[in-house]
């Protein structure tokens, strides 16, 4: 075994057993009285114990005040933020709620910062596989599990993503890398607009397949939104250029097998373009983000 790696390997565990990670997670949370119990329940029974939480009540109408007071009054981990109701919009509303969360803590107390939904149940020891991978891959940026939904009385692969893609439920980042890419962005898309711009910074996102995370109701189901108009949106505020998104459109319309649902889509995308709606990305992270969606472009489909 040569020095250098024997070297490399006594230092990861020096450091492992004399630094202790501690977690912020962000919880936003609208109208989720029946789903956010078992997402702080599970939460409270993870083998890492050492996290803050922020449950981030975001203008609900339902009981979901007085089950975050359970919480809060019992455990002096969790915490709350209260905002006044805001639109329901995919994206946006989600981010800001996140935001106003980050805001009221003091960020140079924790290493990893968490974005979770209110409605995901987490195994025991999601938190200690997060920390091991952090601690163990410096070069690691965004870490999370893989999403399982209810179906026909079994967990199975939510399949929503491919499966080296943290979703939005599930956000685990390494705080330099976070502070880096000058955090998430208030916009749709947001969750695949972090990966490109940590990827473009040098970091790694990861997904560690063996953690498991149970998603109690499917994402997107309250968007009154039209899909077709949907991912015209979202091609648009990805920041991709015209050439782009037109190739993601057709995809998106060949697994519809629909010509209608293909220029919806574009529709929505030229509408986006026309209004010169802004982006919350700058020239040049748009510039990475085309960039990295032609180099996957090329080796996916063009086999360039």
């Amino acid at each position: 075994m040569k020095l250098p790696y024997v070297v490399n390997h006594l230092s990861l565990i020096i450091h492992h057993l004399s630094f202790k990670v501690r977690f912020l997670i962000i919880i936003p949370a609208h109208n989720e009285e029946n789903n956010l119990p078992f997402t702080l329940d599970s939460l409270q029974q993870q083998s890492c114990k050492d996290f803050k939480t922020v449950i981030v009540n975001d203008g609900s109408t339902d009981k979901t005040a007085e089950v975050i007071r359970k919480y809060t009054e019992e455990d002096f981990r969790f915490t709350t933020v209260n905002l006044q109701k805001s639109l329901h919009q995919p994206g946006s509303k989600v981010i800001n709620a996140f935001k106003k969360g980050l805001e009221t803590q003091d960020l140079n107390e924790f290493d990893i910062i968490c974005k979770f939904d209110s409605d995901v149940i987490f195994p025991e020891n999601y938190l200690e596989k997060i920390e091991e991978s952090f601690l163990s891959n410096p070069d690691y940026g965004l870490v999370g599990g893989l999403l399982y939904i209810e179906k026909n009385g079994s967990w199975v692969y939510e399949g929503n993503s491919n499966k080296h893609h943290v979703r939005g439920p599930l956000k685990a980042y390494r705080k330099e890398s976070y502070l880096q890419m000058n955090g998430v962005r208030e916009t749709l898309g947001w969750d695949n607009i972090d990966a490109i711009l940590l990827q473009n910074l040098g970091w790694k996102e990861v997904v560690l397949p063996e953690l498991h995370v149970k998603l109690i109701k499917v994402k997107g189901a309250d968007y009154t939104i039209k899909p077709a108009e949907y991912y015209g949106k979202y091609f648009y505020f990805l920041g991709l250029n015209r050439f782009l998104a037109y190739i993601a459109s057709f995809k998106e319309a060949a697994k519809s097998r629909s010509f209608s649902f293909f220029f919806t889509i574009i529709r929505s995308y030229e509408n986006c373009r026309s209004a010169k709606l802004e982006l919350k990305i700058s020239e040049k992270e748009q510039k990475a983000i085309n960039r990295q969606r032609w180099e996957m472009l090329k080796k996916k489909w063009l086999k360039m």
